[in-house]
């Protein structure tokens, strides 16, 4: 697998990493008083303290790895040589090659369109000289 393909599933495993580290956190933790005006907030006695204090510590940390591995696929992205000319430079070789590719192919499109007038033509001869043979009597 090629290096920006491997980015771009590290992006991906980041993402869903920290999507499921927010649902995680929003579905498991304690519901909060929000003013003296409310009444106390059920508890939820199906939740272990110890548990829920040990989620965001065990997510954190993937997500750290995660974007630790992000950083070393960026960092052995090869170096862009010989800066914005060396780049406008292969872009022009890359675009002058594209053109000698694209006429060789235009021309086997021609070659190869000619041989199938000329195939159509063959074959139409032979479709009227079966057709032009007389049955015995």
């Amino acid at each position: 697998m090629d290096i920006i393909s491997q980015l771009q599933g590290q992006v991906n495993t980041i993402a869903s990493l920290t999507f499921n580290t927010f649902g995680t956190l929003q579905r498991d933790s304690p519901p909060v008083r929000l003013s003296p005006n409310y009444p106390e907030p059920p508890a939820n006695p199906t939740e272990d303290a110890a548990d829920f204090a040990q989620q965001p510590k065990l997510m954190g940390a993937a997500l750290v790895k995660a974007a630790k591995q992000f950083d070393a696929l960026v960092a052995a992205l090869p170096l862009a040589d010989g800066g914005e000319e060396g780049q406008l430079k292969r872009i022009a070789e890359l675009q002058a090659e594209n053109d000698a590719v694209g006429q060789e192919l235009q021309r086997q499109l021609e070659a190869a369109e000619k041989e199938l007038r000329e195939v159509r033509e063959l074959f139409g001869q032979s479709v009227e000289n079966c057709l032009n043979l007389k049955k015995p009597d």
